[in-house]
Protein backbone atom coordinates (compact mmCIF):
# COMPACT_ATOMS: atom_id res chain seq x y z
CA UNK A 1 0.00 0.00 0.00
CA UNK A 2 1.05 3.32 -0.61
CA UNK A 3 0.27 6.46 1.86
CA UNK A 4 1.20 9.98 1.38
CA UNK A 5 0.88 12.13 3.67
CA UNK A 6 0.63 16.25 2.33
CA UNK A 7 2.64 18.68 4.77
CA UNK A 8 3.20 22.16 5.12
CA UNK A 9 6.36 24.36 6.13
CA UNK A 10 4.85 27.29 8.19
CA UNK A 11 6.21 30.35 10.09
CA UNK A 12 7.02 28.73 13.73
CA UNK A 13 4.32 29.86 16.25
CA UNK A 14 6.87 31.80 18.49
CA UNK A 15 7.65 34.44 15.49
CA UNK A 16 6.38 37.04 14.85
CA UNK A 17 4.36 37.35 11.78
CA UNK A 18 4.48 40.00 9.07
CA UNK A 19 3.18 41.11 5.91
CA UNK A 20 5.40 41.93 3.03
CA UNK A 21 3.50 45.32 2.32
CA UNK A 22 4.51 45.05 -1.47
CA UNK A 23 3.12 41.79 -2.31
CA UNK A 24 0.72 41.35 0.04
CA UNK A 25 1.74 37.69 1.38
CA UNK A 26 3.06 36.21 4.44
CA UNK A 27 6.55 36.81 5.23
CA UNK A 28 8.35 33.24 5.35
CA UNK A 29 12.05 34.16 5.68
CA UNK A 30 12.26 33.79 9.59
CA UNK A 31 12.14 30.77 11.46
CA UNK A 32 9.87 27.80 9.94
CA UNK A 33 8.44 24.80 10.86
CA UNK A 34 6.72 21.59 10.48
CA UNK A 35 2.54 22.86 10.29
CA UNK A 36 1.72 21.17 13.83
CA UNK A 37 -1.92 19.89 12.28
CA UNK A 38 -0.18 17.52 9.60
CA UNK A 39 1.69 15.72 12.63
CA UNK A 40 -1.61 13.72 13.18
CA UNK A 41 -2.01 12.78 9.76
CA UNK A 42 1.52 11.03 9.83
CA UNK A 43 1.02 9.39 13.04
CA UNK A 44 -1.98 8.27 11.16
CA UNK A 45 -0.52 6.90 8.92
CA UNK A 46 2.36 5.40 10.91
CA UNK A 47 -0.62 3.75 12.77
CA UNK A 48 -1.87 2.08 9.75
CA UNK A 49 1.80 0.51 8.64
CA UNK A 50 1.83 -0.77 12.26
CA UNK A 51 -1.30 -2.65 11.88
CA UNK A 52 -3.71 -3.17 9.03
CA UNK A 53 -1.34 -1.78 6.56
CA UNK A 54 1.93 -3.47 7.22
CA UNK A 55 4.71 -2.56 4.85
CA UNK A 56 2.75 0.36 3.85
CA UNK A 57 4.96 2.95 2.01
CA UNK A 58 4.68 6.54 3.72
CA UNK A 59 5.73 9.68 1.31
CA UNK A 60 6.00 12.67 2.43
CA UNK A 61 5.22 15.20 0.00
CA UNK A 62 5.33 19.10 -0.03
CA UNK A 63 5.41 21.93 -1.82
CA UNK A 64 8.23 24.83 -0.27
CA UNK A 65 11.48 26.60 -1.02
CA UNK A 66 14.31 24.68 -1.62
CA UNK A 67 15.12 25.90 1.82
CA UNK A 68 12.47 24.02 3.98
CA UNK A 69 14.62 20.43 3.78
CA UNK A 70 14.91 20.74 7.46
CA UNK A 71 11.16 20.57 7.72
CA UNK A 72 10.59 17.49 4.99
CA UNK A 73 13.17 15.69 7.75
CA UNK A 74 11.18 16.51 10.51
CA UNK A 75 8.37 14.79 8.97
CA UNK A 76 10.43 11.39 7.94
CA UNK A 77 11.51 11.67 11.26
CA UNK A 78 8.01 11.17 12.78
CA UNK A 79 8.04 8.09 10.23
CA UNK A 80 7.80 8.94 6.40
CA UNK A 81 9.94 6.76 4.58
CA UNK A 82 10.23 8.89 1.55
CA UNK A 83 9.80 12.85 0.74
CA UNK A 84 8.81 14.15 -2.85
CA UNK A 85 9.55 17.73 -2.49
CA UNK A 86 8.37 20.43 -5.13
CA UNK A 87 10.58 23.27 -5.50
CA UNK A 88 10.32 25.86 -7.45
CA UNK A 89 10.33 29.84 -7.93
CA UNK A 90 7.55 29.47 -10.27
CA UNK A 91 5.05 28.48 -7.40
CA UNK A 92 5.76 31.51 -5.43
CA UNK A 93 2.03 33.17 -4.88
CA UNK A 94 -0.01 30.23 -5.73
CA UNK A 95 -3.35 30.39 -3.86
CA UNK A 96 -5.38 27.55 -3.01
CA UNK A 97 -6.36 26.70 -6.84
CA UNK A 98 -2.81 26.57 -7.70
CA UNK A 99 -1.47 24.90 -4.99
CA UNK A 100 -4.18 21.69 -5.15
CA UNK A 101 -3.23 21.96 -8.94
CA UNK A 102 0.51 21.05 -7.92
CA UNK A 103 0.10 19.00 -5.29
CA UNK A 104 -2.66 16.64 -7.81
CA UNK A 105 0.48 16.85 -10.51
CA UNK A 106 2.69 14.74 -7.94
CA UNK A 107 0.17 12.60 -6.34
CA UNK A 108 -1.32 11.57 -9.69
CA UNK A 109 2.39 10.31 -10.95
CA UNK A 110 2.72 7.84 -8.31
CA UNK A 111 -0.76 6.72 -7.82
CA UNK A 112 -1.38 6.74 -3.90
CA UNK A 113 -3.75 4.31 -2.19
CA UNK A 114 -4.62 7.15 0.54
CA UNK A 115 -3.81 10.95 0.93
CA UNK A 116 -3.60 12.48 4.09
CA UNK A 117 -4.13 15.60 4.95
CA UNK A 118 -3.98 17.35 8.27
CA UNK A 119 -7.27 19.37 9.30
CA UNK A 120 -5.61 22.81 8.26
CA UNK A 121 -2.43 24.80 8.11
CA UNK A 122 -1.70 26.67 11.10
CA UNK A 123 -0.69 30.12 8.89
CA UNK A 124 -3.49 30.33 7.10
CA UNK A 125 -6.70 28.63 9.02
CA UNK A 126 -7.39 26.66 5.36
CA UNK A 127 -9.87 23.85 5.68
CA UNK A 128 -10.37 23.28 2.04
CA UNK A 129 -6.58 22.05 0.17
CA UNK A 130 -8.16 18.55 0.84
CA UNK A 131 -10.98 19.10 -0.80
CA UNK A 132 -9.75 20.49 -3.42
CA UNK A 133 -6.91 18.10 -4.01
CA UNK A 134 -9.12 15.15 -4.05
CA UNK A 135 -11.29 16.94 -6.68
CA UNK A 136 -8.57 17.06 -9.40
CA UNK A 137 -7.97 13.99 -8.51
CA UNK A 138 -11.84 12.70 -9.03
CA UNK A 139 -11.25 10.56 -6.11
CA UNK A 140 -13.81 10.37 -3.13
CA UNK A 141 -12.87 12.87 0.46
CA UNK A 142 -13.97 12.89 3.88
CA UNK A 143 -12.65 15.71 6.39
CA UNK A 144 -12.10 15.87 10.09
CA UNK A 145 -11.84 12.07 10.29
CA UNK A 146 -11.27 11.37 14.02
CA UNK A 147 -10.88 7.70 13.67
CA UNK A 148 -10.34 5.20 10.25
CA UNK A 149 -9.92 1.66 9.79
CA UNK A 150 -8.29 -0.22 6.85
CA UNK A 151 -10.90 -2.62 5.31
CA UNK A 152 -10.08 -4.39 2.05
CA UNK A 153 -9.74 -1.64 -0.86
CA UNK A 154 -12.00 0.46 1.31
CA UNK A 155 -11.20 2.70 4.88
CA UNK A 156 -14.20 3.27 7.61
CA UNK A 157 -13.85 6.58 9.08
CA UNK A 158 -15.51 8.39 11.94
CA UNK A 159 -16.01 11.80 11.03
CA UNK A 160 -16.29 14.79 13.60
CA UNK A 161 -19.54 16.63 13.23
CA UNK A 162 -20.73 19.66 15.40
CA UNK A 163 -23.37 17.92 16.84
CA UNK A 164 -21.46 14.17 17.12
CA UNK A 165 -19.64 11.82 14.26
CA UNK A 166 -21.19 10.53 10.76
CA UNK A 167 -19.32 6.77 10.24
CA UNK A 168 -18.77 6.57 6.28
CA UNK A 169 -17.38 3.98 3.81
CA UNK A 170 -14.97 5.38 1.55
CA UNK A 171 -13.46 3.19 -1.50
CA UNK A 172 -10.08 3.10 -2.16
CA UNK A 173 -8.00 5.21 -3.29
CA UNK A 174 -9.37 8.15 -1.62
CA UNK A 175 -8.32 11.59 0.32
CA UNK A 176 -8.85 12.29 3.60
CA UNK A 177 -7.73 14.95 6.23
CA UNK A 178 -7.50 13.79 9.80
CA UNK A 179 -8.86 15.94 12.35
CA UNK A 180 -6.24 16.96 15.90
CA UNK A 181 -8.45 15.06 17.89
CA UNK A 182 -7.31 11.44 16.05
CA UNK A 183 -4.37 11.20 18.05
CA UNK A 184 -1.33 12.05 19.99
CA UNK A 185 1.82 11.83 17.81
CA UNK A 186 4.47 10.75 19.25
CA UNK A 187 8.08 12.80 19.00
CA UNK A 188 11.07 10.63 17.13
CA UNK A 189 13.45 8.73 18.24
CA UNK A 190 17.14 10.30 18.28
CA UNK A 191 18.09 7.51 15.93
CA UNK A 192 15.28 8.69 13.86
CA UNK A 193 15.99 12.39 14.16
CA UNK A 194 19.36 11.14 12.24
CA UNK A 195 18.27 8.89 9.83
CA UNK A 196 15.70 10.78 8.37
CA UNK A 197 18.78 12.45 6.38
CA UNK A 198 19.52 9.49 4.78
CA UNK A 199 15.96 8.29 3.60
CA UNK A 200 15.33 8.98 -0.09
CA UNK A 201 14.63 12.80 -0.84
CA UNK A 202 13.57 13.72 -4.16
CA UNK A 203 13.31 17.45 -5.56
CA UNK A 204 11.19 18.51 -8.41
CA UNK A 205 10.23 21.35 -10.39
CA UNK A 206 7.45 21.88 -11.99
CA UNK A 207 8.78 21.22 -15.78
CA UNK A 208 9.02 17.75 -14.03
CA UNK A 209 5.16 17.37 -14.17
CA UNK A 210 2.65 17.15 -16.51
CA UNK A 211 1.64 20.49 -15.19
CA UNK A 212 0.05 24.06 -16.83
CA UNK A 213 2.92 26.23 -15.41
CA UNK A 214 -0.10 28.76 -15.99
CA UNK A 215 -2.40 27.45 -13.26
CA UNK A 216 0.60 27.78 -10.29
CA UNK A 217 2.24 31.24 -9.22
CA UNK A 218 1.53 34.60 -8.66
CA UNK A 219 0.18 35.04 -12.85
CA UNK A 220 -2.38 31.70 -12.04
CA UNK A 221 -3.87 33.04 -9.02
CA UNK A 222 -7.54 33.04 -8.87
CA UNK A 223 -7.50 34.93 -5.96
CA UNK A 224 -6.16 38.44 -5.02
CA UNK A 225 -5.55 40.19 -2.04
CA UNK A 226 -6.61 43.83 -2.22
CA UNK A 227 -5.62 45.52 0.67
CA UNK A 228 -4.55 44.88 4.47
CA UNK A 229 -4.59 46.91 7.23
CA UNK A 230 -4.03 46.96 10.76
CA UNK A 231 -6.28 46.43 13.49
CA UNK A 232 -7.47 49.91 15.50
CA UNK A 233 -5.83 50.60 18.56
CA UNK A 234 -7.80 49.71 21.40
CA UNK A 235 -8.74 53.11 23.18
CA UNK A 236 -6.90 53.94 26.85
CA UNK A 237 -9.28 52.37 29.63
CA UNK A 238 -10.33 54.29 32.91
CA UNK A 239 -8.15 54.18 36.21
CA UNK A 240 -9.77 54.14 39.32
CA UNK A 241 -7.79 54.68 42.17
CA UNK A 242 -9.22 53.75 45.16
CA UNK A 243 -10.22 55.93 48.04
CA UNK A 244 -13.19 54.69 49.28
CA UNK A 245 -15.39 54.97 46.57
CA UNK A 246 -13.92 52.47 43.92
CA UNK A 247 -17.31 50.60 43.95
CA UNK A 248 -19.14 53.45 43.15
CA UNK A 249 -16.93 54.21 40.73
CA UNK A 250 -17.37 50.91 38.58
CA UNK A 251 -20.78 50.87 38.70
CA UNK A 252 -21.07 54.39 37.54
CA UNK A 253 -18.71 53.49 34.89
CA UNK A 254 -20.52 50.05 33.88
CA UNK A 255 -23.82 51.68 34.11
CA UNK A 256 -22.78 54.69 31.87
CA UNK A 257 -21.76 52.18 29.19
CA UNK A 258 -25.62 50.39 29.82
CA UNK A 259 -23.62 46.86 30.95
CA UNK A 260 -25.83 47.12 33.96
CA UNK A 261 -29.06 48.89 35.10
Amino acid sequence: MKIAICVKEVPDPTAHKRIDPGTKRLVRSGENTLNPYDRHAIEAAVQLREGAAAGAEITIVTIAPASATRTVDKALAQGGDRSVHLADDALAGSDIVGTAHALAAVLRRDAYDLVLFGQQASDAECYVLAAAVSELLERPCVTQVAHLELGEGTVTVKRQTETGYDTLGVPLPAVLSVSDAINEPRYPSLPAIMGAKRKPHETLAVADLDLDAGRVGAAGARTLVGALSSPPAKAGGRRITDDGSAAEQIVAYLVERKLVV
